[in-house]
């Protein structure tokens, strides 16, 4: 055969493996829906490893590479699941017949809930005076929607959020209200105010961007105000979902937050500005770049694309925020200090007390 038969070929085969792909896919929709009606849970992990397990070996036989095989299967095992997930969610239809509105769903994880909260059935109206969630019910300003929701998010930059709480804790509001602010302190009186008042508040902190898809393996964490019932209802938009639910001391979150969030913002930041201004072309770093560079800077580039404004509220509005990034600038002296005195002993030393530490997450 001549070059263009085997590209020919190879376009066959190809076409072959999206077609077996799309009978895959088939295969798992029908299977998520006798999951339902069992009463099975989304995810079985016994599963995902004996399929793992079996593409290696298959892998063996046909000599091909098992790294290639497992990769491939975790791929589709993680299209499987999403599909699965979001036929879950749209057929328990928690919504069905209520009404949702998302202050800030014109921004990206607000835009996240209203597809979310839509997808489980609610009439989503989306109220943001700067940008529009396209194929929604819009209004450019939440006071102007009356009092008939049965669920409201606020979705809003945090020093806004903090606002609409105030002035919500003059007017009132029904039904269930919660806040996504990725920090608390500046919400925190404010929704126990509401809480005190009678009113039907919880705060919940999505711990993912708006670009997930498959929430398994993903956190979601609840924050009592003092209305058990709200944070009861707020986990339950999540039931249908492999999110995992953790319920926390709202006084504790910005602590750990600061470090969680925001050292390792600041150190994603503190690498790509050193590059930045380092006089040295990306491209030839990239050339010459090794594993952990690689990885290092797909993490710095995903940091680097999210909002300056809403890294810079984690930060700035946090009172635990400056305490980790202290101690981030401490380790980098210390470290500068033991390179120039040319200490291996106490360089090995700091190395091995992060890697004890860093065992203890198993």
């Amino acid at each position: 055969m001549d070059l263009e038969k085997l590209r020919d070929k190879l376009s066959t085969l190809d076409r072959q493996i999206l077609e077996l792909v799309a009978q895959r896919q088939a295969v798992v929709e029908r299977i998520g829906e006798v999951k339902r009606q069992d009463g099975q849970a989304t995810r079985n992990f016994a599963r995902e490893k004996q399929v793992l397990d079996m593409a290696r070996a298959h892998a063996v036989e046909l000599d091909i590479p098992p790294d290639l095989a497992e990769a491939l299967l975790e791929l589709l095992i993680r299209s499987s699941l999403t599909k699965q997930e979001r036929a879950r969610v749209r057929a328990d239809r928690h919504g069905h017949g209520r009404q949702a509105l998302v202050i800030g769903g014109g921004g990206k994880m607000g835009l996240w809930f209203v597809n979310f909260l839509d997808s489980q059935g609610f009439d989503v109206t989306a109220a943001d005076p700067l940008n529009r969630a396209a194929g929604f019910k819009h209004v450019d300003d939440w006071r102007s929607t009356g009092d008939h929701f049965d669920v409201t998010v606020i979705a809003a930059p945090i020093g806004i959020s903090a606002d609409i709480i105030a002035e919500m804790a003059t007017t009132g509001r029904n039904g269930l209200i919660f806040d996504i602010g990725s920090l608390k302190s500046p919400l925190e009186a404010g929704l126990r105010k509401l809480a005190t008042q009678g009113l039907n508040v919880t705060s919940v902190h999505p711990m993912f961007g708006p670009d997930t898809e498959l929430l398994s393996g993903r956190h979601v964490l609840f924050l009592e105000v003092g209305a058990p019932d709200a944070t009861r209802q707020a986990r339950q938009l999540f039931t249908s979902t492999m999110a995992r639910q953790i319920e926390m001391d709202i006084s504790e979150h910005d602590r750990l937050i600061a470090y969680v969030l925001g050292l390792s913002h600041a150190l994603n930041i503190a690498f790509f500005t050193s590059l930045a201004e380092s006089g040295e072309k990306l491209p030839r770093l990239a050339d010459l770049s090794s594993t952990t560079f690689d990885e290092q800077l797909k993490v710095a580039e995903k940091v680097g694309a999210e909002s300056p404004q809403l890294y810079f509220e984690i930060q700035r509005l946090n009172p635990h925020g400056l305490a980790p990034l202290r101690e981030l600038a401490d380790a980098v002296q210390r470290i500068i200090g033991l390179v120039e005195a040319g200490d291996e002993a106490a360089f090995v030393e700091l190395m091995q007390r992060g890697r004890e530490y860093l065992a203890r997450r198993a």
